[in-house]
């Protein structure tokens, strides 16, 4: 079976309502897309609940994947208007034969080499290095595969950090890739919490796939330890808002390392977490920010 897969151009003013428009009209999918995407002019666009982020990219690109017999021209004609094009936008259309789309989602990812000792291998996927520190974890529901910086942050920082037989609180696990790591790196003790069920559900899978001792809950009022490491890669809202909780879990002399901290939050989370943790800037990456520091002794 193939279908159509049709590329609308037009703005951030037009396209939600014309991909709403075609979905709507009978469309399988629709995605809006930064039209300068792969050149000088293209736009990332970041942002987090609560913050104010920009409306979406000024040349945009809605596609939209059809059945293979639509009549792609009147679909338009009758989609534009809906959404307030006048004249009808320029499209360009293509066939999307049918493949195998298991094997065509996993060829688009590869083992991440995350250090010298420390690599993120798909379950799929033979280890590069065999002898390396390989954390098994595929592209799942839960957030941290090891792609984004953010993580990449905290592993980098993990590995330089955990020594044989600490114990270690991974707040807002997702996957439980830190928290595996953690053990893997040599920790003993390992906690995981994350308000997401399906998260808590796949780092426990995951924590077994690597053969790991970790728990995962989907809270962690019920944590009473405190830890010699306390990680947290969330966003910097939440991040603000838990500082006094998530400083709680943090042993006197114990490390704290935060990340999902865009470089222009970083004095504001340094700031309101000053009351109980010195932090500075660790390292940073494609504009994130990872943040340290130690619980003082009191």
């Amino acid at each position: 079976m193939a279908w159509l897969s049709v590329t609308i151009e037009t703005d951030c003013q037009h396209a939600e309502a014309l991909a709403d428009a075609l979905l709507e009209a009978g469309a399988l999918s629709a995605s809006i897309e930064d039209a300068d995407a792969g050149t000088p002019n293209e736009t990332p666009q970041f942002g987090e609940p609560g913050s104010p982020t920009t409306p979406g990219w000024e040349r945009s690109r809605v596609v939209a994947l059809l059945e293979s017999d639509a009549d792609v021209k009147a679909l338009i004609a009758i989609c534009a208007p809906l959404a307030g094009l006048d004249p009808l936008p320029t499209f360009t259309q293509d066939v999307v034969a049918e493949q195998n789309w298991v094997q065509l989602t996993q060829s688009q990812f590869d083992p991440i080499r995350v250090s010298e000792r420390l690599w993120i291998v798909p379950s799929w996927h033979q280890a590069p290095d065999p002898d390396a520190i390989n954390l098994i974890l595929d592209p799942g529901m839960a957030f941290g595969t090891g792609s984004h910086p953010t993580t990449r942050l905290c592993l980098e920082w993990l590995e330089r950090s955990v020594t044989l037989g600490v114990s270690i609180l991974d707040y807002g696990c997702g996957s439980g890739i830190l928290a595996i790591a953690a053990a893997k790196l040599g920790a003993s003790v390992v906690f995981g919490a994350d308000i997401d069920l399906q998260a808590v559900s796949a780092a426990r899978s995951n924590a077994k796939a690597n053969d790991v001792s970790a728990r995962f809950d989907d809270s962690a009022k019920d944590i009473k330890e405190q830890f010699d490491i306390v990680v947290a890669n969330i966003l910097s809202n939440p991040l603000k808002a838990l500082a006094p909780a998530i400083c709680s879990y943090i042993r006197p002399g114990g490390k704290l390392a935060l990340s999902g901290i865009l470089i222009e939050q970083a004095e504001d989370l340094i700031a309101s977490y000053a009351p109980y943790a010195t932090l500075s800037v660790t390292d940073t990456r494609d504009g994130w920010v990872c943040l340290t520091g130690i619980k003082p002794r009191r």
